[in-house]
């Protein structure tokens, strides 16, 4: 008989450090699995070979969390703007549960069923209408005995509140992270106050994730930490970044970025990068430690490899990485070789090759969120005086 898994909270309360996963819907997006604009997880149903191995990838690189692929799965946002996929967000949500299940199975993983913001709240819905939309991924979530829950990616605390409220309810430990920076929240919420809101609503673990880049990341969950502790409330805490260098965002993060979401790969962080992320967030108290859009497995085992002696097992995927390129004493070349090295890796300055591109750009700053006409999202296809609108407008940003 198999061991029994420990689970999240037991890990954390024990020091144990978890690494997450990476981010799906960019790694599947470049793969030709998800469609940019709506970013909608129905690869779990018509491609689960390619979740699935993706998931795989992750764990062999040390991932101790695989979250299901279930990231704007509610129907809401399956149906919004002309979306007509005839497959719903029951199926699949069943079917990343499954797939999430049977990778975890695998390894020391555990399984966390997801959900995030959804163009209900943004259109101005009601509280019981946008909680109605949580519970039809929890029931799914419950149905497939998932290890804990993961309300991520909200850009309003409010909604992340309700989301929690929700999941709660299942009796499964539940984790909250928000898409803010230092600044808070879209309403101005600051991160030490969205991470009390969090805690009150019964979130065990609370943190940030996507929309910036990692130390941006870690000195947010620092506030949250400072928040709750000035509170004399308890939490556990997680972040998972952007691995994209976001120096020059606003508090809308990478999305204002003129280069979202197609030109981003120059400000990719390097795996080195990652090191430095991974040791920092360790140093803050943050035991949960992933990634989100932008990671790829390479960037989980460079986590996992910083904190190899913290958790006391290298990941698979090291086999194939000798530490701190030591793999290159083998390379032909011996000026190559003479890079095989921890110094020369943690000091380079890696060059982009553009040199008539800018080091940073002007964020677009529309300063539209929640409550804002524009954000009133439609189940019809956006129309073509729309997007002139929408044109028209850009050009005096």
């Amino acid at each position: 008989m198999a061991p029994v898994k420990k689970g999240i909270i037991e890990r954390l309360n024990s020091g144990e450090v978890v690494i997450g996963d990476g981010g799906f819907v960019f790694a599947l997006e470049k793969r030709g699995y998800v469609k940019a604009g709506p970013w909608t997880p129905e690869a779990a149903v018509t491609h689960p070979e390619a979740v699935r191995q993706l998931h795989r990838e992750f764990l062999r690189a040390g991932s101790n969390v695989m979250q299901t692929f279930t990231f704007y799965a509610s129907d809401d946002k399956l149906e919004n703007r002309g979306q007509d996929l005839r497959i719903t967000g029951a199926q699949i949500n069943e079917a990343a549960c499954d797939l999430a299940r049977e990778v975890a199975s695998e390894g020391d993983a555990m399984v966390a069923g997801g959900v995030c913001q959804t163009p209900s709240y943004l259109s101005c819905k009601s509280e019981t209408e946008v909680k109605a939309i949580f519970k039809k991924q929890l029931d799914v979530f419950v149905k497939k005995n998932v290890d804990f829950l993961i309300a991520e990616y909200f850009e309003h605390v409010e909604e992340a509140v309700w989301a929690v409220e929700v999941l709660k309810t299942s009796g499964k430990p539940v984790a909250a992270s928000m898409c803010i920076g230092p600044e808070g929240d879209m309403h101005g919420v600051s991160p030490g106050d969205c991470a009390v809101r969090l805690v009150k609503a019964g979130a065990q673990i609370v943190g940030v994730n996507c929309h910036f880049d990692p130390m941006t990341c870690v000195k947010a969950v620092k506030m949250m930490k400072e928040g709750v502790e000035k509170a004399r409330l308890k939490a556990h805490y997680m972040v998972q970044p952007l691995a994209y260098h976001t120096p020059d965002c606003n508090c809308q993060g990478f999305i204002d970025l003129p280069e979202f979401p197609f030109a981003l790969e120059p400000r990719i962080l390097t795996r080195w990068d990652m090191h430095k992320y991974a040791r920092e967030a360790f140093n803050a108290g943050i035991l949960f430690i992933g990634g989100c859009c932008g990671f790829e497995p390479y960037h989980i085992r460079a986590v996992a490899e910083e904190l190899a002696a913290e958790r006391g097992v290298l990941p698979a995927a090291s086999e194939k990485h000798g530490n701190w390129g030591a793999g290159l004493e083998m390379h032909t070349k011996p000026w190559v070789r003479a890079r095989a090295r921890r110094d020369y890796w943690e000091n380079l300055k890696p060059a982009s090759g553009r040199p008539l591109c800018p080091s940073m750009s002007c964020p677009d700053s529309w300063g539209v969120t929640k409550g804002h006409n524009d954000l009133m999202q439609q189940k019809e296809a956006t129309s073509h005086d729309q997007l002139k609108q929408l044109f028209d407008r850009s050009k005096t940003h």
